[in-house]
Formats: C-alpha cells, structure tokens, sequence
C-alpha cells in the first residue's frame, strides 16, 4: 500500500507527461532466435508510433556477425514511414556503426555502457575505461553532425558475474556518459535483480551529481519487479521509462533474464497514476498481440492477456 506521502505525490502528477521509449524493436527483437522479416520490424516500427509513443528505438548498427537479427538496419530505417512527431533513434556501438547510421540520415543514436567490468568484457569486449574511450569520439562526432545522444548504463542493480554493483561505480560511467555529451542516461536493471528500495536509493544518489529530468530508467521484469522499481523511481523524480512492447527481450549475457517491462502494462500504471502519456492504449495491446502472434510466442503483457477492464471505457 502506498504512503499517504507517495499518494499525494500521485495526485499532483495528473495531467504531467511522462514519456514512454519504445525498445521493442531493437532491444526486444535483437535477442529473437528466429530470423524476423524486414517488413514485420518496419510494420511494428510504424505501429507503435501511430499509438502515439514519443521514441521508438528503431534498430541497432551492430556487426551483423555478433548480432544477425540486426543486419538489416540500414534498410529497415531508411523504409520506415518516419512520422514527424516522433523520433526514432538508433543503437551505436562505435564509429563504423556512427557511419553506417550517418549514411541513412539518423537523427539519434544511443551508446551503451555498463557498470560492470564483468559484463562489460563479455558484452562489448572491452573493458569500462576502453568503452568509454570508444565512446568519445563517437559522442563528438555524431554531435557535430547535429545528432542527439543517448547514454545506456547497464547492470545498474546488478550483474550476473559480480552481483552486486556499487552506486559509486554506477555514477562513475553515468556521470561520464552525461559530462561526455549524452542528453539523457538510462540506467538499466539487465537481469531484473533490483528492488524497489535500490532502486530508489540508485536515482536519490545519481540526482546529485546528474540532473534528475537528464535520467531514465530501463528495467527488466525478470522477477517480476519492474512496476515496483519504476514506481519508486517515479516518486523520487523520475519521469522518462523505457519499455518493450508485449514485453519483448532478454539479454544473451544473462542466464534467466526477461525482455524489458511490458509497454503495455507501464502505460496502463502511468495513466493510473495520472500521468499523460500520449499513448493510445487499446492500439498498442493491438501492436503486442501482433508481434507476439508473428513470433508465435506468449505475449508478456499481463493488461494484454487479460485485457482492459471494463470501466475502462467508462472513463468521463
């Protein structure tokens, strides 16, 4: 139950926007064993945004050796029918990703970090301080060009070779990210370790040095705490989450992980709350079913197995 304190911070949040970033078809799709068609990722890509999401992460220039399901990024971003009222950035690993994504017109790309040595090395194959280096001139370069950044930090609650992960270590590379250029940090629970109190005192602790509208939260639902965390993070100032339609993802580097939060089912909390969200709610349980259909797997939206309540509708 809610703290009489937590409550009225929910009241004055009506009418608020929080924004929801779509990373289903990047962060969701990536970790598909089947190869998926290009026009199915073109067809999810435009759906989400006609359900009204401000950011629908696109694709991923990765090499298509480590990554095969993101091979087709050149032609799946150049095909998509961009609407102007959202953005639609991609994933960037290092400067021969910066060119490729150059090369189709990109308008915002993401680099990714992580907070553990460990993973750090298995995932990227370089350790903290080398990533960070590889960054900087992708940063520079792509801000030149005019091009937004986005910094991901991975492994923020947890890791699957360390376990625990120090704040202090966490807001070594946030910090590094944001002071290096990046507009916004997403700090990611990859494997769903974290609880609502670390999660909380992760976002209380890295507002000091960052500020709190220049941060985001990106957290997997592995053991089904990803509404909890967000929550928290919401009371603690937070107003940017991502999320993967129908629950989407994983991670190959961590055993057990599940895809991220369900778009779903974050929307279906946030307008609860009272935040405005912009999402049309019944499109996107639509767009979930869709996908979760063509890859004949089970939707991992609670709110779209069982569907909106009735009263739903009954909304003045």
């Amino acid at each position: 139950m809610p703290s009489p304190s937590a409550l009225r911070r929910v009241r004055k949040s009506m009418g608020e926007r929080f924004k929801v970033v779509e990373v289903g078809p990047r962060d969701g799709l990536q970790n598909e064993k089947q190869l998926i068609a290009t026009s199915t990722k073109i067809h999810l890509i435009e759906s989400l945004a006609k359900c009204g999401l401000p950011t629908v992460e696109a694709t991923s220039f990765v090499s298509p050796q480590w990554v095969p399901q993101m091979a087709d990024a050149e032609e799946v971003y150049k095909d998509v029918n961009k609407r102007p009222e959202t953005r639609y950035p991609v994933l960037v690993p290092n400067l021969k990703g910066l060119e490729r994504a150059l090369a189709v017109q990109v308008d915002e790309i993401a680099v990714f970090g992580a907070a553990s040595e460990s993973f750090s090395q298995k995932n990227i194959n370089c350790g903290i301080a080398e990533s960070l280096q590889r960054f900087r001139p992708v940063i520079e370069q792509a801000t030149e060009a005019g091009i937004s950044v986005r910094g991901y930090v991975s492994c923020v609650l947890g890791c699957p070779y360390e376990g625990r992960i120090a704040i202090a270590d966490v807001a070594r590379v946030a910090v590094a990210l944001y002071e290096g250029g990046c507009y916004e940090i997403s700090l990611g629970d990859t494997i769903g370790s974290g609880r609502s109190q670390e999660a909380r005192a992760l976002v209380h602790a890295l507002a000091e040095e960052i500020p709190i509208d220049k941060l985001a939260v990106h957290f997997h639902n592995t053991r089904n705490q990803a509404l909890p965390n967000i929550f928290a993070c919401i009371e603690e100032g937070i107003r940017v989450a991502d999320a993967s339609v129908a629950g989407l993802g994983g991670c190959p580097y961590a055993p057990h992980s599940a895809g991220n939060v369900a778009t779903e089912d974050l929307v279906f909390m946030l307008e609860g709350m009272g935040f405005d969200t912009g999402v049309k709610l019944p499109r996107l349980i639509d767009t979930g079913r869709f996908i979760s259909d063509t890859l004949r797997r089970r939707n991992g939206s609670k709110l779209s197995r069982a569907g909106l309540p009735k009263h739903y509708f009954e909304r003045d």
